[in-house]
């Protein structure tokens, strides 16, 4: 019998468009915008100036802090300016635009495809190199991973470490592409992971909509034994941290506390293949996979794309933006957020870029709740979405918190099952962003 968590959860259409593309690496870009910060935590400190010269690699701004990571340069070519710039997430952010010439890279890198399975095991020396790459959580929370894998003294013994091959948004593939693939070297970073942890035991999590992705890494990891392949049934939001260790494991991260309080880590599958080029192959992470999809786009497609890419290019190069387009998204459907300009950056934590047609992209006429409590039973966390709602509408910010906002996942799953329509997430969002600024303001 498959595995899956047990409490609320959706089953949205897959909408897998690009499911059998494979990965095709994107032309470079006339010029890139690389915002110094794009990872949870302090922003990166510029290292260049205008007019500098950079190579591929190279390092153009240090990490700001303990939770922070570097910024590499994705291309060659010329500093033209430090400028202020719209990300996905709407607001300005300070970056670098950067002219490309030519496609001149460090030399310390290893830009083949070549594998290399040998590798050093000290926990400390593979946790410098994935910090001196600035690896971030590829699954979208962009978390520093080198800090997620040094846990604070005192916490409970790390005892497994689950990757996280679920991929349960709606259209994107770029996940399931890289286990087709890039097996090979995911299972390399895995083991990295495992060393840098120093743990015995690692679960890959797949849903079952990914039979091919199962079976490749099944083959691979066949003599592997600390390392298991456990498929899952498809059910969203599945990869959900807290989702993905109760169907795996079985046990249930408390309220309020982070996977390490059951003894676990949680490494999206894109993060375990940066790792593995970062220890490796000495790579920063300086482009990734990304997923352009839609139903009226011409050619869905997965792209290997440089940092700093205009989502633009991306566009055209899967046959160009469709007239029914009504809105573009910034990741998938359910928690993905609409882009207000084409010409934002691909970041470390593009996943995807979805178009959406006209027809379904207008929000419905907003209606009385008629306390269905549809939004109840499909809660993961357990929350009552309509109260929620409600208190953030009013403001009641003490409320919020009893009610456990900060708890919500932002899966989306009650928007979706709403049946009156209600912008359940947008207040929830607003309610979970002011309790943290507030619980913020009262720890300094």
């Amino acid at each position: 019998m498959l595995k899956t968590f047990k409490l609320g959860g959706v089953h949205p259409a897959d909408n897998k468009l690009s499911a059998n593309k494979a990965i095709e690496k994107m032309a470079l870009p006339k010029s890139v915008f690389i915002p110094i910060a794009q990872h949870i935590g302090a922003p990166a400190q510029a290292l260049v100036k205008k007019g500098d010269k950079v190579k591929v690699g190279q390092v153009i701004a240090k990490a700001g802090g303990f939770v922070s990571a570097n910024i590499h340069s994705s291309v060659s070519g010329t500093i033209k300016k430090i400028d202020i710039a719209h990300d996905s997430s709407g607001f300005p952010k300070q970056g670098f635009i950067i002219n490309v010439e030519g496609d001149e890279w460090e030399e310390s890198i290893d830009t083949s495809d070549l594998l290399v399975e040998d590798y050093q095991s000290d926990s400390k020396y593979i946790i410098d190199k994935i910090g001196q790459a600035g690896i971030v959580g590829l699954g979208g929370a962009t978390f520093p991973t080198h800090v997620k894998l040094m846990p604070p003294q005192g916490m409970k013994k790390i005892e497994m470490l689950i990757i996280n091959g679920v991929e349960c948004e709606p259209y994107l593939t770029s996940d399931h592409r890289l286990m087709l693939e890039k097996g090979k070297e995911i299972i390399v970073g895995i083991r990295l992971l495992m060393a840098a942890l120093q743990v015995k035991k690692a679960f890959i999590g797949i849903e079952n909509n990914k039979k091919n992705a199962i079976l490749n890494l099944q083959k691979i990891t066949d003599s592997a034994s600390s390392i298991r392949v456990v498929p899952l049934k498809v059910k969203y939001p599945q990869g959900g941290e807290k989702q993905l260790i109760k169907a795996i494991s079985g046990r249930e991260v408390p309220s309020g506390s982070l996977p390490i309080a059951v003894g676990a880590v949680v490494i999206n599958i894109g993060t375990a293949f940066a790792v593995y080029e970062a220890v490796q192959k000495n790579k920063p992470l300086v482009e990734r996979v990304v997923t352009v999809t839609g139903k009226a786009l011409k050619n869905p497609s997965n792209f290997k794309v440089r940092i700093g890419t205009p989502v633009n290019d991306l566009i055209e190069a899967a046959g160009g933006l469709p007239e029914n387009t009504g809105k573009v998204i910034s990741g998938g459907p359910m928690m993905g957020k609409a882009i207000a300009s084409l010409d934002i950056p691909v970041t470390k934590g593009t996943s995807g870029i979805l178009l959406v047609p006209d027809k379904e992209s207008k929000r419905k006429p907003i209606q009385n709740c008629i306390r269905c409590g549809r939004c109840v039973s499909v809660c993961p966390m357990g929350l009552e979405p309509y109260l929620l709602m409600s208190i953030s509408e009013k403001q009641l910010w003490d409320k919020a918190k009893d009610n456990r906002v900060m708890d919500c996942i932002e899966c989306g799953s009650c928007s979706y099952t709403c049946p009156a329509d209600r912008p359940l997430l947008d207040y929830i969002r607003l309610g979970k962003n002011t309790v943290g600024q507030i619980i913020r303001t009262q720890k300094k």
